[in-house]
């Protein structure tokens, strides 16, 4: 798929909802600019969807039914679902690990008063 076919189908996708969206940018940052026509034609059709539906497939509350039930359609999907180990290891909801200073050491000693 040339740059300029990429690029129009990168814009048919904006959403609606900013979490399809992240998966979409997710699907295309992970492909690097190589989309096949098979996986453009699955993208396609989920554009179709309403945000909601399309939301709930992403998450795995639902799975692909009728018309969806396509090899393309299910190939995107997988890939969708998938986080890239990029996203893993700097990703803005990955566990932090926080030093916090002892809130009152001076109460924490032996003496009595």
């Amino acid at each position: 798929m040339d740059a300029l076919t990429r690029n129009r189908l990168k814009w048919k996708c904006r959403r609606g909802l900013l979490e399809n969206d992240l998966f979409i940018e997710r699907f295309f940052a992970g492909r690097n600019g190589a989309i096949t026509a098979r996986q453009a034609a699955g993208l396609s059709t989920l554009m179709e969807l309403a945000d909601n539906d399309l939301l709930d497939l992403l998450l795995r509350r639902s799975e692909p039914q009728g018309e969806l039930q396509r090899d393309d359609v299910i190939e995107v999907l997988a890939l969708m679902r998938t986080p890239r180990a990029a996203d893993e290891d700097e990703g803005p909801h990955r566990a932090r690990t926080v030093e916090t200073p002892d809130p009152a050491p001076h109460l924490l000693t032996e003496e009595s008063p």
